[in-house]
């Protein structure tokens, strides 16, 4: 899909540069090739809400609309391939392969969205919390260690609650021997049985 894609304009991009803007014109779609990536919506009340974090062989951009819903940012050093929207629609016309690749990125990224709605379901912060940490695990594809490339804000503005209650039922989940916070961006998942439980 991106065999004719090149380096995105200004990669690598350091931690904290945006890929694009929300409002920006939809002109580029990224395709991250290491690092990570923080897509978030500001409100009208100027809380931020995080859509999702993009890990390499993810694409971001890929919208329908004219302009950018999310802004992009780089969570550490971030390489990137880019590909012009209009180009990748005027291929996908005639290319069948290309067409089916993106129709199966579209679905990808509407059930992560669904699985994100339901963690944002969820009553308690345990419960928020532990899906988290039970999806990004599972994206890793690490079943026991997570290297988590977000801040704690980041994850509090992802999961609806506020950064003392992710620190506090982080704190509590290591207190119980569920999970061992070897620092804020290292956890390894102890309990696998007893963390899926809450989750169920």
């Amino acid at each position: 899909m991106f065999a004719n894609a090149s380096a995105a304009p200004r990669s690598p991009f350091a931690p904290g540069e945006h890929l694009f803007r929300q409002g920006d014109p939809v002109r580029l779609v990224y395709r991250v090739l290491k690092g990570a990536v923080v897509s978030y919506r500001l409100l009208s009340d100027g809380r931020r809400q995080v859509t999702g974090f993009h890990l390499p062989g993810d694409f971001v951009g890929l919208e329908a609309g004219v302009e950018h819903a999310t802004t992009a940012e780089a969570l550490s050093a971030v390489h990137a391939s880019a590909i012009e929207r209009v180009e990748l629609a005027e291929r996908a016309v005639t290319d069948i392969g290309l067409a089916r690749a993106l129709w199966q990125i579209t679905v990808r990224a509407f059930q992560r969205s669904e699985d994100h709605a339901l963690i944002l379901a969820r009553q308690g912060a345990t419960e928020r919390v532990v899906a988290f940490l039970l999806d990004f695990a599972a994206r890793q594809g690490h079943p026991e260690f997570i290297d988590l490339p977000m801040t704690r804000q980041d994850i509090a503005d992802h999961v609806g609650l506020t950064i003392h209650t992710v620190s506090r039922t982080l704190s509590q989940l290591q207190t119980a021997g569920l999970i061992e916070a070897r620092s804020t961006r290292h956890v390894r998942l102890l309990q696998r049985d007893r963390l899926d439980g809450i989750c169920a």
